[in-house]
Parts: C-alpha cells; structure tokens; sequence
C-alpha cells in the first residue's frame, strides 16, 4: 500500500522533478536599490535553496508598474544582468527558480512614477496607503487605459519574459493576486470598462489571458504559471460574483496546460473585511485541471494534510521561508522554527534579510 502523499514527496512540475512540494512562495523584499537585484539577494535565494522551487518576489515589467521602493525589475539590461548574479548563484546550488511578473496598475502613486499617474482598467482608486518618496501616502484615482494602451502592457509581459529567460530563470510565475493590474482587469469592482476588456466575465478575463499567451509564446507553457486570490480584498479589491468570475477564469486556463496555478487562501483581513469564500482550494481544485499550488497559513502539519487529501499538489509558504531558510530541513526533522520579525521584512539590509540562522548554527 502506498504511503500517503506528503511535503517530502518528490513531484513532476512542469518540465522540472522537485525533490520536494516546499514551495518558496514569492515575497515582497525591497532590497533592490534603484530596481536593480544585487549580491545581497543572491544570498537570500541562495540561502533557500532547499525549496522544491523558488518563486521570487513580484518583478515589474515596465517603469510605469512600480509600485513600491527598491522593488526589482527585469526591463533593463542592468536588472537582467542583476537577476543573472540571482540565477547563477542557486544553480550553482542546485537550486530552481521562477521570476514573478508583476504590474501593480493603481496600486502604485505619482511619487513613485515621474509623476506620471499610475494607469488601471478604470479611473477607481484602491483603497490603501504606500510609502513613497514624498511619504505615506493614500493611493490616488488612477488614469483609465485608453484601449490600444493594452497591447502595448502586454508586450512588456512578453519582454519581460524573454528577459526572464535571458537572466537565467527556470520559468516565471505571472502575477494575478492581491488587488494588481491583472486582479484589477478580472474583478468587476475595479474594472467597469465598456469596451472589450471589460463588463462580462470574458471580456474581464481578455487580459489575463492575452498575457498568459504572449508568456507561454516565450517560454511554453510547462515553464509558466500564475497565481491568483479569489477571496483578497487588499487595496479595496471586490467583485459582485466572485466565485462565478474566477471559475470562468481558472477555466479558460486549463486550454493552456500551465505548469501551476497558485492560490491564495484569505487571511484574517479579508476574513473581517467581507464574506468571501473561505476556504478557496478545495473548491477551485475541482474546475482547474492542471497541477495546484496552495498558500494561506500553513505549517507542516497542515501542509501534509491538505496534499494527503488530494486538494493540492504542492504547498507555498511564505513568512516561515522568510525566517528559516533551511525550512525543509526544518520540518523533516520536525524541529524548532526561527520567529519572523515584521519590523524587518521591508529593511533595506542584510538584518531580517540573510541574517537568520540555519538549524546547525543552533545547535552549535
């Protein structure tokens, strides 16, 4: 009789074999200076090597989707050459790891753009603040795509492909989570456009699957995934029917044959914040075809118990990577985990970055 399916069970993701379904979930660093990734993240990533597969922090494709300070970017030859030192480094470990393609549409602040305003499907502001040059600020009402801006962003998720692959990434990972311009186009709250990217279900859906697309030309579809939220509410996010939008979406994504879909489970916020579907991944498993990561909370117990259950097949975590960069290790041994400290997640430093230790340095 077959054991049970758990983290520790190797898997097929795509065109690569994990040793494990440990996911390193993409987080949010602000440790590129000026955009541009440097040693200093090498370490980082090099230090988590362990994961199944790594997926970075979310990587603007064009100058307009910054969205906060000292974020990456994958548009210049500066920034390639700067994920190159990221790349080769975990490689050289043995190490695979996915680019995450991001464009944060209204989430974003003049501040931050050459005081250009930040463009959305709609001119809805989110709802939010940021830290900016000038300060923390309220996000403003955003500048409304004209229609033939559209294909225009979509070739910068195609750029940023091909530069993904000219930095030496395994695969990307598109961004289509928490309230960014992907998000932003699928849910009617902040899409009410009337032209063909927007009012129905397929119309909202237009431009996540245009992008999928000009991705998958790049680099097939077995070396691409995305991750979206059906139950987030960051930055004011909504919709009237959520569980029938997001059922049309992750429909049309099963034409692909993606190496994954990425879910994300609600946290506590968006648990007070409305009545959203709680949980998420059961559901979602039964409509999308294709191999499925999870995320939301997890620790090693409940890690192996959702993937015994059938419900997904690997399991990302985030804060516990953040502070135990021998996470794998760590839970194979069942052992004592490092505390994530919040004050640090977005220093600009080495201090809550590269500085927490590995089990053996414990134990010494």
């Amino acid at each position: 009789m077959n054991s049970p399916t758990n983290l520790f069970t190797p898997i097929h993701l795509g065109d690569y074999t994990l040793p494990n379904r440990i996911i390193m979930a993409p987080m949010t660093r602000l440790r590129a200076i000026e955009s541009i990734p440097n040693s200093l993240m090498a370490t980082y990533y090099t230090q988590r090597v362990s994961a199944g597969l790594i997926v970075t922090e979310c990587t603007m494709v064009s100058p307009l989707s910054l969205g906060y300070m000292n974020c990456p970017g994958i548009y210049t030859d500066e920034q390639v050459a700067g994920w190159r030192l990221v790349t080769d480094a975990v490689h050289e470990k043995g190490g695979r790891i996915f680019l995450q393609l991001w464009h944060s549409g209204r989430v974003s602040h003049p501040s931050l753009l050459d005081g250009q305003l930040p463009v959305a499907p709609s001119a809805i502001a989110g709802v939010g603040q940021l830290h900016t040059p000038v300060g923390k600020v309220s996000l403003e009402t955003p500048r409304a795509l004209e229609t033939h801006e559209i294909p225009e962003i979509v070739a910068q998720f195609r750029l940023g492909a091909e530069n993904a692959k000219a930095a030496g990434f395994d695969g990307v990972e598109l961004h289509g989570a928490f309230g960014y311009l992907i998000d932003q186009f699928l849910q009617d709250g902040s899409n009410q456009r009337t032209d063909e990217y927007g009012g129905s279900i397929e119309k909202r859906s237009r431009f996540m699957l245009e992008v999928v697309e000009a991705v998958v030309s790049v680099w097939g579809a077995n070396r691409v995934g995305i991750k979206l939220s059906p139950s987030n509410t960051f930055y004011g996010m909504h919709d009237s029917n959520s569980k029938e939008t997001f059922t049309y979406a992750i429909n049309a994504l099963n034409s692909f044959g993606l190496a994954y879909l990425h879910l994300m489970e609600p946290n506590e916020v968006d648990l007070k914040t409305r009545d959203v579907m709680n949980p998420i991944t059961p559901y979602y498993r039964q409509i999308y075809q294709g191999t499925l990561i999870t995320n939301g909370d997890y620790d090693r117990l409940k890690g192996d118990r959702i993937l015994a259950s059938g419900d997904a097949d690997l399991v990302s975590f985030g804060k516990l990577f953040l502070a135990n960069p021998d996470l794998p290790k760590r839970f194979q041994l069942n052992a004592q985990l490092n505390t994530p400290d919040p004050k640090t997640f977005y220093a600009p430093d080495a201090k809550g970055y590269t500085d927490y230790p590995f089990l053996e340095l414990q134990n010494t």
